[in-house]
């Protein structure tokens, strides 16, 4: 029994401190998403599971007669945990289906989970009175005491992932998603049976076997999340893989407190025949030996990390200066927002370049480090020189923007004034050219409008002089003679403005500011 009793400690104490980690890496790294929202709460049910377990264990070790409060304490926590557990396990399910599309009738979801919380009412009204009654406890087999019915609830809860799970499996994108989703499918499946063993004929089992088991249970329930955890890290399982930099550190953190309760531990065990704070001693300086090795690991880690970074941020580049040869910068910036979204998944991108024209103490920077540029973590500024060309925010789904993120954005800045410089050029050349052909289509427009002014010039001219020449014949009738003037003015009419249309024709240069003059006499009397 001495064995089970520290196999005991070990996995509550793992199993805290793993649900602590991923509730740290969900409100690190938390995104606008319902998914996101139920995990933590998964997290935090087991959490309250486990942290009730270890917290019981420990005053039955250190208490001959555990405080009537603690346990109680520690009786609420657990509980808490297990009557949240199904429907929460269920609703996670559910809302990772609605993520993969597979959802199609909100109305069904909205029924099953309806069916899944109701029954937390009745468990809550169970345990009560357990609670009161400290003898009623059963802590370290905490569902015998909630019985056949709870059960049936779980063993259900976890058939319906199993077969939610078969669903993510024929749908699952790539290879490694469907390793997990099966090997999760079968983890319910088993996992199902064994709750079914434990709570469908409790008095088949004694007290110490149901203890054994729900050990068991309890050992079993942290394999997903480990194995999430390699998931996020080999293949960006759950959009959280690229804040690395976060898994590690919360990782080493949560690595070195379990480290440092198993020196507490061992301190207890060998307290007999050494002192605990020599075996502390010794525990601690053993972890010498292992900092090169782990450094080493992790050093290249973060090397392989920060170089895929840098490849990202140079196939972006190049994405970003094919799309700056086009010759459109407000297309451009739509495309730097849009791209970077995408590429470093975040909630919100917004490039804000300096206009043309602005003060230049609104563009023009000393030579002091960049660093100092940006007083906003979220804010990238770009500079070219001692030019400020604008700004990059950004907005991460989490409160904080991970280490390998911000350097790569970094990087990305410096390289996107160039590309901005040759948007421009390419954006002014083709205006210039723009401009260049409607001058040449005008000119072509003047050139054929002079000679369709000239050709008609001279039959206007000749048929004006014959007419005024009739007019001039005193015989001519006078119903003629009206109609020919007639004619007449409309000759003239069309001389002028064919008069026009030469005016146009011909190329008008201005120097500078100079005033065009005319002396009206010296015009009047030619």
């Amino acid at each position: 029994m001495g064995l089970l009793l520290y196999i005991r400690l070990i996995v509550y104490t793992a199993g805290t401190l793993l649900q602590l980690f991923w509730m740290v890496v969900i409100l690190g790294y938390r995104r606008q998403r319902n998914f996101e929202r139920v995990f933590f709460f998964l997290c935090l049910a087991l959490f309250f599971f486990y942290g009730g377990s270890l917290l019981a264990l420990n005053a039955q070790i250190h208490y001959a007669v555990p405080p009537p409060t603690l346990q109680a304490f520690a009786g609420a926590l657990l509980y808490l945990g297990l009557c949240t557990l199904p429907p929460i396990l269920i609703h996670l399910h559910f809302e990772y289906a609605a993520t993969r599309g597979l959802l199609k009738k909100s109305d069904r979801k909205r029924v099953v989970l309806l069916a899944a919380y109701a029954p937390i009412v009745f468990f809550g009204l169970r345990v009560y009175p357990l609670l009161a009654n400290n003898s009623a406890l059963a802590l370290l087999a905490p569902g015998r005491a909630l019985g056949f019915v709870y059960g049936l609830w779980l063993a259900a809860a976890f058939l319906i992932c199993f077969w939610l799970q078969r669903r993510f499996l024929a749908e699952a994108p790539d290879a490694p998603q469907r390793t997990f989703h099966k090997q999760l499918a079968r983890f319910f499946l088993a996992i199902g049976v064994l709750v079914v063993l434990l709570h469908a004929a409790p008095g088949g089992l004694s007290l110490a076997g149901a203890e054994k088991l729900s050990t068991g249970l309890a050992l079993l329930a942290m394999i997903p999340f480990a194995v999430m955890m390699w998931m996020v890290l080999q293949f960006n399982f759950l959009n959280i893989g690229r804040q690395k930099n976060l898994v590690y550190a919360v990782s080493i953190t949560f690595l070195a407190l379990l480290y440092l309760s198993l020196v507490r531990r061992v301190g207890t065990w060998l307290e007999p025949v050494l002192p605990p704070e020599a075996t502390a001693a010794v525990l601690l300086f053993v972890l010498v030996v292992f900092i090169e090795p782990i450094q080493r690991i992790f050093g290249r880690r973060l090397q392989a990390t920060a170089q895929h970074e840098m490849d990202r941020v140079q196939r972006l580049t190049k994405e970003i200066q094919e799309e700056a040869r086009q010759g459109d910068l407000a297309r451009l910036e739509k495309f730097i927002e849009r791209r970077v979204k995408e590429q470093f998944e975040l909630r919100e991108v917004r490039l804000q370049l300096n206009q043309k024209g602005s003060s230049p103490s609104d563009d023009n920077i000393s030579a002091e480090p960049r660093a100092a540029l940006a007083f906003d973590p979220r804010e990238f500024p770009l500079v070219q020189g001692n030019r400020s060309q604008g700004v990059l925010r950004v907005e991460p789904h989490g409160a904080i923007i991970s280490g390998d993120t911000r350097a790569a954005l970094e990087f990305l800045c410096e390289q996107l004034p160039g590309a901005l410089d040759l948007c421009r050029l390419i954006e002014e050349k083709l205006r210039l050219e723009r401009e260049l052909a409607e001058r040449e289509r005008l000119a072509l427009v003047g050139q054929m409008a002079a000679s369709i002014s000239h050709n008609l010039k001279n039959p206007l001219g000749s048929m004006k002089t014959i007419l005024q020449v009739q007019l001039e014949n005193p015989g001519l009738p006078e119903s003629i003679r009206g109609e020919t003037k007639m004619v007449l003015e409309e000759i003239g009419r069309l001389s002028t403005k064919l008069n026009q249309l030469l005016q146009f024709s011909r190329p008008a240069v201005r120097g500078g500011s100079a005033i065009g003059s005319c002396d009206a006499r010296a015009a009047v009397k030619r």
